[in-house]
């Protein structure tokens, strides 16, 4: 982080900058663990905790000032920043402080795909540019306004994610972000719960219009059903990504999967260039094509670019692929949705495999689509050719339900440890087994049982 004065921060704020001090802050955190010398530190309210608790130990760490909608008794008033919301002081002050910097910035968002892409952008933008992406799961109001502190006249370019539970979301985000890019990579059913439909999470998605400028490009997947309507009549410019829309300024071509990687040719415009991605399946064709485009848009050549990708390494448990004891497992616990359980057992419909083993957990927040999301899924699993299917969890036995009988082996469990010794007793050489479910699941408990019985 750049050094600010605490004046210009009170300012910011509204604050009456002549009662504070010059003094200069290095740091601004919402962890009074974190706070030290320098620190501003703003006291947040959660569910949990109030964190205008921790004032005077933070203070009494050395900590500079900090911001709170109550102070303590005792805490010198020049001090401590007086609002009336601690969490929109956190967004103003980071609009503030990423408005300092004249850099490219992509801010992205969508309903799946939307870590993957960012991975894969930052990977390209790298190639030219010092870029910081956001981290882990710093995507939301809380966690946005933290990477954009982040930055330093180091940074070249910065890649955003944005993710969002509820409208107005997006909006807030992007006000702080303010991309110089945005992405949209598609329009699922993630948080249906929360929006009513596909299109009022299609409305949400566009708030990233919010906090871009009109000559902002807009990248997104044509070969989405909503996506192509949906931008209809902005002012500005669109970069439309896809493999079989009309018109697509960026085009995957020639598809190949490997046992481990893609291979295509990305079509830019009429040049084309030949990609080895190191990732399987179909939707990281296009997560790859929109993180191509974005590097073009940006002055990245073609030639780093397509070595952007081939320098990927997937994060976290987001379908890694794992060989284990003459089986592949593919790790892709991190969250799931109708959408993303799809392009799995996609991804493990074309290994090369004695058995396909799909375990399947529930899917949260898809509210009264629920049900039938689990029916599909499980249909689709069906169509994919899996052999053997584990569902976990009380929404999971409407994956079986929706096989329909079509799949010989599919076992419905309630324990994950009941579930992980009967996987265990019937795996075999040659095998690969899909995981997936959503986050609250915790399938990883049972990757990890898994890995102590089979061994390397």
């Amino acid at each position: 982080m750049e050094s600010m004065k605490l004046t210009e921060i009170a300012s910011a704020l509204g604050a009456d900058p002549s009662r504070y001090p010059g003094t200069a802050i290095t740091d601004v955190t919402i962890d009074s663990r974190e706070a030290g010398e320098g620190s501003l530190f703003i006291a947040i309210k959660g569910d949990r905790f109030d964190a205008h608790d921790f004032i005077p130990d933070v203070l009494a760490k050395g900590a500079a000032a900090v911001v709170c909608s109550r102070k303590p008794e005792g805490v010198p008033d020049d001090k401590a920043i007086c609002v009336p919301d601690t969490r929109l002081a956190l967004l103003a002050l980071a609009k503030h402080y990423r408005s300092k910097f004249r850099i490219p910035v992509v801010g992205l968002t969508g309903s799946v795909g939307k870590t993957t892409t960012k991975e894969m952008v930052a990977a390209v933008l790298s190639q030219k540019y010092r870029t910081l992406a956001t981290q882990g799961n710093l995507n939301n109001e809380i966690g946005l306004p933290r990477m954009c502190f982040r930055l330093d006249g180091s940074y070249e370019a910065a890649v955003f994610e944005m993710g969002m539970s509820g409208f107005g979301e997006i909006s807030r985000l992007t006000g702080i972000a303010l991309p110089t890019v945005g992405i949209i990579t598609n329009i699922g059913v993630s948080h249906i719960e929360m929006l009513g439909s596909r299109e009022g999470i299609l409305r949400a998605k566009m708030e990233i219009l919010e906090g871009m400028a009109e000559d902002a490009p807009l990248i997104i997947n044509g070969d989405n059903d909503l996506l192509p309507k949906g931008v209809q009549g902005i002012p500005n410019p669109v970069v439309v990504c896809g493999i079989s829309c009309a018109g697509a300024d960026c085009r995957a071509e020639n598809i190949q999967q490997h046992s481990d990687h893609m291979s295509f040719l990305i079509n830019f415009r009429g040049e084309r260039y030949p990609v080895e991605l190191p990732a399987v399946g179909i939707h990281n064709v296009y997560n790859a094509c929109i993180a191509f485009a974005c590097g073009m848009l940006l002055h990245v050549t073609p030639e780093q670019a397509v070595k952007g990708l081939s320098e990927y390494v997937p994060t976290g448990m987001r379908q890694r692929i794992v060989r284990r004891a003459g089986m592949t497992v593919i790790e892709d616990c991190y969250n799931a949705s109708p959408d993303s359980i799809r392009a799995s057992l996609r991804v493990l419909r074309d290994l090369d495999c004695a058995r396909r083993i799909a375990v399947l957990g529930d899917m949260k927040e898809l509210g009264s689509y629920s049900r039938s999301a689990h029916l599909e899924c499980g249909r689709a699993a069906a169509e994919n050719g899996v052999d053997v299917l584990f569902a976990y969890g009380p929404e999971a036995e409407a994956y079986i339900e929706g096989a329909g009988g079509n799949i010989p082996t599919a076992l419905h469990f309630d324990d994950k440890r009941e579930l992980a010794v009967r996987l265990c007793s019937m795996l075999q050489e040659g095998d690969a087994v899909l995981f997936k479910a959503s986050r609250a699941m915790k399938l990883e408990e049972v990757i990890a049982s898994v890995y102590e019985v089979i061994g390397e």
